[in-house]
């Protein structure tokens, strides 16, 4: 018999199966419960992945890493979001600061952030979105300016994720307003540095266990040695690294509607009414079909793109906002799905399937909302048509 086409590599089918088994006998659909009604970060299942060595994958190993490119920490991430999508943010959102150091960063960077990530040491947030721009990432307002020994930065970031958790964070600033795009710079800013501080919890719909916080910078000093790559190109490195990140949130995406779906068509066919299992009903069976055929759909589209990330295909951007746009929108609609084949039941706190939903939601907003990935898509198409 032949290996498909389609088939992933041995080797990562056997890492997905060890962090399968770590997930579901360490985690749990009972921890995560309790993750969620205590909304507070799991530090335990901190430790868990990094006693397991997983969160150094996705690192280079000259760097502390464990290697491992784009589509092996989707799968990592696919597996964790099946049963908590709060919990694959840990590794998420670390490698998601790390992204710009991995592009542009210095090699003495790189060591100390991705093998102290690695050894439980560092956590690191991504830091671009403000008050006054989200999706219109430009209209920044967070400053810098040059001084003699290095960088004095003042501003305000919303939506931070594991803000407070983290200890070092990618910032995105820039010297002039004015200039847009042109004049913004990224750094490396650690929570010690004089300045930094930050917000209230924000209260959540789902992703529980994750804080969100806003981060205040107040005339924050750090080194030059602290500057992601050269000034100016700031913008280049934020918009490559949704490259990089788009495909992992879609993977997360795919996994919250796995595992919803697998809850859910197990529970169809033990739940009775009229004197046989609902899983016999055509109504049911229809829908069962269509989860099914758009999880599958996602999953090659999440695989598709982070393969083209490792491959540093030109066509990565376009796959990327396609797989997430795609995989978001197929997880918010099979845990809605979900919580339906459950019938009141779904909608309790009791059942994982009502969690899952209010999880889905953000993966249709956040690294871009699924309305901007549409606008990426169109141009990069129309673009490879009228050059």
């Amino acid at each position: 018999m032949t290996e498909s086409a389609f088939e992933l590599p041995q080797e990562l089918e056997e890492f997905r199966g060890l962090v399968r088994e770590i997930v579901e006998e360490r985690i749990g659909l009972a921890r995560a419960a309790e993750i969620d009604e205590a909304d507070e970060f799991p530090w335990d299942v901190h430790k868990l992945l990094v006693d397991n060595e997983l969160m150094a994958v996705g690192y280079p190993e000259e760097f502390g890493g464990a290697g491992g490119g784009s589509l092996t920490f989707a799968v990592f991430i696919e597996e964790i979001s099946r049963v908590s999508a709060g919990c694959a943010l840990i590794p998420l959102v670390s490698r998601l600061g790390a992204i710009p150091v991995m592009l542009a960063g210095s090699d003495e960077l790189k060591k100390e952030l991705f093998g102290g990530i690695a050894r439980g040491e560092h956590q690191m947030s991504y830091c671009l979105t403000e008050p006054g721009s989200g999706s219109d990432s430009v209209a920044m307002k967070t400053r810098y300016r040059k001084t003699d020994s290095g960088y004095v930065l003042g501003g305000i970031k919303r939506f931070i994720t594991n803000a407070g958790v983290s200890d070092a964070y990618t910032v995105f600033a820039t010297a002039d307003p004015e200039q847009k795009a042109k004049a913004i710079s990224a750094f490396v800013v650690y929570k010690r540095d004089p300045g930094v501080s930050f917000g209230k919890a924000e209260h959540k719909l789902g992703i529980h266990g994750s804080p969100t916080r806003e981060v205040y910078f107040e005339g924050t000093e750090i080194p030059a040695d602290r500057l992601i790559g050269e000034e100016n190109q700031g913008f280049t490195y934020a918009m490559r690294t949704l490259d990089y990140s788009r495909p992992t949130i879609a993977a997360q995406a795919l996994g919250i509607a796995q595992g919803a779906f697998d809850f859910a068509t197990r529970y169809t066919t033990e739940r009775q009414q009229f004197g046989k299992p609902v899983s016999h009903f055509e109504g049911l069976q229809f829908m069962i079909a269509d989860m099914a055929m758009e999880i599958e759909a996602a999953r090659l589209l999440v695989y598709k793109a982070a393969s083209l990330v490792d491959a540093k295909d030109p066509r990565m951007t376009l796959f990327a906002s396609i797989a997430k746009a795609f995989a978001g929108d197929t997880a918010m609609k099979v845990t809605t799905d979900a919580v339906q084949l459950l019938g009141g039941y779904g909608y309790m706190r009791e059942y994982p399937v009502e969690r899952m939903m209010r999880d889905a939601k953000i993966t249709q907003i956040y690294e871009g909302t699924n309305q901007i990935q549409r606008v990426v898509i169109a141009r990069n198409i129309l673009k490879a048509i009228t050059g």
